[in-house]
């Protein structure tokens, strides 16, 4: 057989945290994405970098006279072979927290066409034939947040729930059985120690074994400071701990205006943050460009991007990636106050895509949401070019046996993968020189030795991975 060698030139080493032989995680049969250095122990001559979603065109403008330039705080969920796509209507400005507020849905079949579905349940007598699914419920349709429960056990009358509400009314809890006919869930507020002015999101964590809300606070209390996060937990989804304040890091201080914390549909014990990064009085438009645009005057004095957040539970973001996930997109109509805000979720829209979608133009006529699109797991990935570089993790234990990895080579790069024990030394079997070169674009790409076709025979052990990179990125691994 012929044997293709990889170089690797050193070009920096990032030694992370140091090991004893008997420390390790346990892995499982997890899929571990590079979005921070939880499972990293050392990179020489490979950088993680952060991925550039794809625009793919606006799927939704929200030009109905219950909709309008303020509609906004939207929501993205995948239902089995159903999608949908929540948002606040709101067609005026200054009248947020009021009965001019509906909460609005938007229904598809493929997460790329959508179509306004007949609810016709409220405000009929205005608007004949409408896609409303909450109205005269102020202030909880001001940022209605829902999510599709998945815990086990779940009771089917209340598949879908979702918290809605200010400072004044707190939280207020619905549940749905079908994601399109809401009812209260209790009668009183569930959680009332935040501001809640921004969007306010939840979900069941199978990692935690809890529902977790994150909901906006600011550093300094009541309006003061930045805008930030704090988190909350709950069994029951009526009765909920202490907040917590969520921390960053060693990173810079930000106006994060929505956080948008989800767990990631293919490692539910990640979590990821599309938030909305808000910078307050950096004004790009003229008065006169403003005008030009139609753009609402108040809302031309502050610009946003998209940043990104992960967590793997707990109070704590990382916060690997300080540059913006998505950058505000070509023409003024997206330098405005509250414009590029996401919406909550990713979502898998084919078999090698999923997409997540954000607002664009906000406080103009042409108002819409916008979907983005990334190969699956492509969030992030560790990338080493031509030169070549390295990858060791920790020492961890798994489930399972065929290793498989999310990769792209070029024609000339490469992946090799060699297995070590937790005390760096080489399993006979699995050695650099025996792994059989992983070239090509795979989501789930099979990683082989000469000798062996999977990893079977090592599962309940500590074990490192040393990966050799070329011309290569690696988004994920799972072994299973």
């Amino acid at each position: 057989m012929h044997k293709v060698t990889l170089s690797v030139i050193i070009i920096s080493t990032q030694v992370l945290n140091l090991y004893s032989k008997d420390d390790y995680f346990d892995l499982g049969n997890k899929r571990e994405l590079f979005i921070d250095k939880h499972l990293i122990e050392k990179l020489e001559g490979v950088e993680m970098r952060l991925s550039t979603p794809i625009p793919s065109g606006a799927v939704h403008k929200f030009d109905k006279p219950w909709e309008g330039p303020f509609s906004g705080y939207s929501t993205v969920i995948k239902d089995n072979d159903n999608y949908f796509l929540y948002y606040r209507g709101l067609p005026n400005a200054g009248m947020d927290g009021t009965n001019d507020e509906t909460s609005c849905v938007i229904t598809s079949i493929d997460g790329i066409n959508w179509v306004r579905p007949n609810i016709s349940k409220y405000l009929i007598n205005k608007y004949p034939e409408n896609n409303i699914i909450l109205a005269n419920s102020a202030p909880v349709t001001h940022n209605f947040s829902p999510f599709l429960d998945t815990r086990i056990g779940v009771d089917k009358n209340h598949r879908f729930k979702a918290l809605g509400g200010n400072e004044t009314s707190g939280l207020i809890a619905y549940t749905s059985h079908d994601g399109l006919d809401w009812k209260k869930l209790h009668n009183k507020p569930v959680f009332t120690k935040g501001i809640f002015d921004s969007q306010n999101v939840s979900f069941w964590s199978q990692h935690e074994q809890c529902y977790i809300c994150y909901f906006r606070t600011w550093t300094k209390g009541g309006y003061n400071g930045y805008r930030t996060v704090s988190r909350t937990t709950s069994k029951d989804f009526i009765n909920w701990t202490a907040p917590i304040k969520m921390t960053f890091g060693d990173t810079p201080t930000e106006h994060l205006y929505t956080n948008q914390t989800h767990p990631y549909y293919r490692a539910p014990h990640i979590y990821i943050g599309i938030a909305a990064r808000f910078m307050p009085g950096r004004k790009i438009l003229t008065p006169n460009e403003a005008k030009k645009l139609g753009v609402s005057p108040k809302y031309f004095n502050d610009c946003s991007d998209v940043v990104l957040l992960s967590s793997r539970g707990g109070n704590s973001y990382q916060r690997n990636f300080m540059e913006s996930f998505l950058r505000p997109a070509i023409g003024l109509e997206n330098w405005v106050s509250r414009s590029n805000y996401p919406a909550l979720n990713i979502v898998q829209t084919s078999e090698q895509e999923m997409s997540f979608y954000v607002n664009q133009n906000y406080a103009q006529l042409s108002s819409n949401l916008h979907r983005y699109r990334l190969r699956i797991d492509g969030i992030s990935s560790l990338y080493s070019g031509y030169e070549g570089g390295e990858i060791i993790t920790k020492p961890f234990v798994f489930e399972g046996s065929e290793l498989s990895m999310n990769y792209s080579t070029s024609a000339a790069g490469g992946i090799r993968v060699e297995i070590l024990d937790s005390a760096g030394a080489v399993h006979q079997g699995y050695s650099i020189n025996e792994c059989i070169e992983a070239i090509g674009n795979y989501i789930d790409g099979r990683i082989k030795w000469r000798d062996h076709e999977n990893v079977k025979q090592l599962a309940g052990k500590s074990i490192k991975l040393r990966i050799l990179l070329r011309d290569a990125n690696l988004y994920s691994f799972y072994i299973n």
